[in-house]
Parts: C-alpha cells; sequence; structure tokens
C-alpha cells in the first residue's frame, strides 16, 4: 500500500464550516468523477481549540487529506489523470474557490500500526 497525505489549508477569509461544506459537498464529487475513486480517500479535520492540540494558533493546516493506493502505479495512475492537460486546470480553479494553494503540503508516507492484538504478542 501507498499512503500519500496532503496537508491543507482554506482559503484566507472563508469560514471553516463553508470549507468543510464545499470540501465534502462539491471537491470530493468533482475529484472522484476525474479519475477512479482511492482505496482509501479520507478528510481529517482539524479541531481548533480542543485542549490537547500543542501550540493551536501556530498549526498551519486546517485538513489532513489521506489517500490511499495499493501500490505505486496506481498512484502515479490516479495522479496522471488527475494532472492530465485540461483537467489539470480544472483541478486548480475549483481548489482556488477552497484552498490557499500556497500553503499546500504532500508527503507519501509507509504507515506502522500496532493495535492491542499486535501490542500483547510482544
Amino acid at each position: 500500500m501507498v499512503k500519500l497525505l496532503a496537508f491543507l489549508t482554506r482559503r484566507g477569509g472563508m469560514d471553516l464550516r463553508d470549507f468543510v461544506d464545499y470540501y465534502e459537498n462539491k471537491h470530493v464529487p468533482f475529484i472522484c468523477s476525474l479519475a477512479p475513486v482511492p482505496a482509501v480517500y479520507k478528510r481529517s479535520y482539524l479541531k481548533r481549540g480542543d485542549a490537547l492540540n500543542m501550540e493551536d494558533g501556530a498549526i498551519g493546516f486546517d485538513v489532513v487529506t489521506e489517500t490511499v493506493f495499493p501500490d505505486r502505479a496506481a498512484l502515479q495512475a490516479w495522479l496522471g489523470k488527475i494532472f492530465e492537460p485540461g483537467t489539470r486546470e480544472r483541478v486548480v480553479a475549483d481548489e482556488e474557490k477552497f484552498l490557499d494553494r500556497s500553503r499546500y503540503w504532500a508527503y507519501v508516507v509507509e504507515e506502522r500500526v500496532t493495535s492491542e492484538s499486535s501490542a500483547s504478542n510482544r
């Protein structure tokens, strides 16, 4: 499995509720119409003001978007669809409606999972 995490920030002046609404109800269906849906396409929105958030005001993103693919070839094929000429411009235009594209970070990560059952087997 290959996992891509994107740390995204809402456009300046946009209310968080409007940001979530646009992302979930406009952008996600739009992206899903362009290419096969990844094995996982998940958004985790930052809970600002939570007592467990360290340096809450310094956090530079509003959502972590996680996409998971069976292998690198599937990720490359998906990116190829999203970034093909003509489509890329449409994606950028849509992102500019709700994202601050200057504050966009994406990373491929390798996941290690510890569960109760795996921890008790040590």
